[in-house]
C-alpha cells in the first residue's frame, strides 16, 4: 500500500506504456470504439490511471483520478470537431524516467508521460499528430476561403438587376448557397485520418 502511495506522490505511476496492437483487446478503450463506423485503434498509451487511445476518428481518453482509484471518466475528442495544435515531443534527460508528448486538442491541453525506452515508437505518433494538425489547419483555411467566396458571389448577384422576383431570387440563392456550403463541408471537414496513421505508425 505504501509503495503505491509513494508512486502516486512521485508521479511514477503515471508513466505510460505504449501498448502493442495484439494487446488492444485487453484494454478498456477497445470497448468504446465505433466499430460499426469503421473506427480502429492506431496507437494506445496506458498508465495505471489513464488510457490514451488514438483512432482514425478520435482520441479516446479514459481519465482516471489516480492509480489508486478504479473510477474513470470517458472523454472522446473527434477530429472533425476538435483540431490539433502545438504538438511537441520532449525527450528525456540523464536521470529522467519518462519522455512526454504534448499537444492541444480543441481547447484541451494534453501532456502524456511515456517510458523513455519507447522513444522510437513515440516519434511515430508525434509525426502522425503533426501531419493531422497540418491537414486540419489547411482544411480550415480552405473552408474559410470557400465561405468568403460564396459571400462575395452572393453580394455581386444581389446587386445585379434581374427579371426574377425577390422571392424567386431568394429561393435560387438559398438553394445554391446550401449546396455550396454542403459541398465545402464534405470536402474540408475530415472525420477519418486512418491514412495518416498508416503512413507514420510502424507497429
Amino acid at each position: 500500500m505504501f509503495g503505491k502511495l509513494a508512486a502516486d506522490a512521485l508521479g511514477i505511476s503515471d508513466i505510460g506504456q505504449i501498448i502493442k496492437p495484439q494487446d488492444y483487446d485487453k484494454t478498456d478503450s477497445d470497448d468504446y470504439l465505433m466499430q460499426e463506423e469503421g473506427e480502429k485503434i492506431y496507437f494506445l498509451i496506458k498508465s495505471k490511471s489513464d488510457e490514451y487511445c488514438f483512432t482514425n476518428h478520435a482520441l479516446i481518453h479514459l481519465d482516471g483520478t489516480s492509480a489508486m482509484s478504479k473510477k474513470r471518466l470517458l472523454k472522446r475528442y473527434g477530429y472533425s470537431k476538435y483540431h490539433l495544435q502545438n504538438v511537441h515531443l520532449e525527450t528525456a534527460g540523464t536521470v529522467d524516467l519518462d519522455i512526454e508528448i504534448k499537444f492541444t486538442l480543441g481547447d484541451q491541453k494534453f501532456s502524456i508521460d511515456v517510458n523513455k525506452k519507447q522513444l522510437e515508437s513515440l516519434k511515430d505518433l508525434y509525426k502522425a499528430l503533426v501531419k493531422i494538425a497540418e491537414l486540419q489547419f489547411e482544411n480550415a483555411q480552405m473552408l474559410k476561403y470557400s465561405q468568403q467566396s460564396l459571400s462575395t458571389a452572393t453580394e455581386a448577384t444581389t446587386r445585379n438587376h434581374s427579371q426574377q422576383t425577390a422571392l424567386e431570387q431568394f429561393q435560387s440563392l438559398n438553394e445554391y448557397s446550401f449546396g455550396w456550403l454542403k459541398s465545402a463541408h464534405q470536402n474540408y471537414v475530415r472525420k477519418d485520418y486512418g491514412d495518416v496513421y498508416e503512413k507514420f505508425i510502424n507497429n
